[in-house]
């Protein structure tokens, strides 16, 4: 007979697919979840799981291809279609065009050439990716993973994807929370039922998954309610990995300020469960990570023109360090209710990975749920 357990999955990026692997044997011993909790990555598989997904279907959503037969999460880097003429107008670029005097040039056709080289420039995916960068704090517009995330939402419960935090939990009778962080008021947000009952769960998603400089910042939107009866209309929220990427505190703690956000749950009434990403683990056959290319003929070219900047490459180390740094007391502390999950040599923003790096991180997250599981005598 399985047992119920509370579940936290930390953030990653990419390499949470490792958390499907874990997540088969998990299920296949008869275990079921309590409660679920997750950042960035994270938050995907406990959403997913709290809708009523088994690892069968996670498997089939991880491993979906386009018909084109690339894999489905590499349309997550969306490049953003268009900008409204506001926002261009205000834009450091054309402000940056507007101071420049160009001699015995009229004004009005300053303004005018000025128009026109926009109207060149948004014409260019890379363009429209630093713009985006510049302008929205993100490279990518994450447009498509809101779409996927309802459409694999509804495809379990029609109307799902659609659902505030309140309707979401009624619906699926689970108690679901995603980890994001305030920027503007520095805080750390824990959505729920309970904090944000009308905020959408597509779009709480989104919030935590919001990688800084990877994809673009959220605002807070009216109609989503206040967080704990505060109004936060306006606010910028991005991962929820910039302050905690592992959240296993907000399932041991039994304070009075943790029980304000996760309710009045007595944390010890069934084991926990902590699915950690650690990328000093070997992920056993895994081949290596294939070099891009591209020509600067093609927009392919032009994207891997802009990945090879010093700028980005700086940023993609930043993401993958803010992923391995944070909660390290928590997790010492609970060190026996961990699964360490082998990603050795995988990316946050390998969202393109080949078959079979992909077969091969499944595997290590299935082996390494084994162990631990067995180690614990579940």
């Amino acid at each position: 007979m399985g047992t119920e357990f509370d579940l936290v999955f930390e953030g990653g990026g990419a390499k949470g697919s490792v958390f499907v692997g874990a997540i088969e044997e998990f299920e296949r011993r008869g275990h079921t979840a309590r409660r679920f909790v997750g950042t960035s990555a994270g938050a995907i598989t406990a959403t997913l799981m709290a809708a009523g997904y088994k690892a069968p279907a996670m498997l089939q959503a991880t491993t979906e291809t386009t018909k084109e037969g690339k894999p489905r999460f590499a349309t997550f880097m969306d490049i953003a279609a268009k900008f409204a003429s506001e926002e261009i107008k205000n834009s450091l670029t054309y402000t940056i065009f507007r101071k420049i005097d160009l001699p015995l040039v009229p004004e009005s056709t300053e303004e005018w050439l000025d128009k026109q080289l926009m109207k060149r420039l948004m014409k260019i995916d890379a363009y429209r990716e630093i713009f985006s960068f510049v302008e929205r704090g993100g490279l990518y517009a994450g447009d498509a993973f809101i779409d996927w995330l309802r459409e694999k939402l509804d495809a379990r419960i029609s109307g799902l994807g659609n659902l505030n935090f309140r309707e979401f939990a009624r619906q699926t009778n689970s108690d679901l929370s995603v980890v994001a962080s305030d920027t503007s008021s520095h805080d750390m947000l824990i959505l729920n039922s309970r904090t944000a009952p009308d905020c959408p769960v597509a779009w709480g998603v989104r919030m935590s998954m919001s990688i800084p400089f990877l994809w673009q910042e959220v605002r807070w939107q009216k109609d989503w309610g206040t967080y704990r009866g505060k109004d936060i209309t306006g606010h910028t929220i991005v991962d929820g990995g910039v302050l905690s990427n592992f959240p296993i505190y907000y399932l041991t703690s039994d304070d009075d300020e943790v029980q304000a956000v996760m309710g009045s749950i007595d944390p010890d009434a069934c084991p926990n469960l902590g699915l950690l990403i650690d990328e000093t683990i070997t992920v056993s056959g895994a081949p290596a990570k294939a070099e891009k290319t591209g020509s600067a003929g093609t927009d392919e070219g032009l994207l891997d023109h802009v990945t090879r900047l010093k700028t980005i490459q700086r940023v993609t180390r930043i993401l993958d360090t803010l992923t391995d740094a944070h909660d390290r007391s928590a997790i010492a502390a609970h060190e026996d209710e961990v699964c360490r999950l082998p990603a050795k040599g995988y990316g946050t923003t390998e969202f393109d990975m080949s078959g079979k790096r992909l077969e091969a991180l499944i595997a290590a997250g299935r082996e390494a749920m084994k162990n631990h599981l067995d180690t614990r005598g579940f």
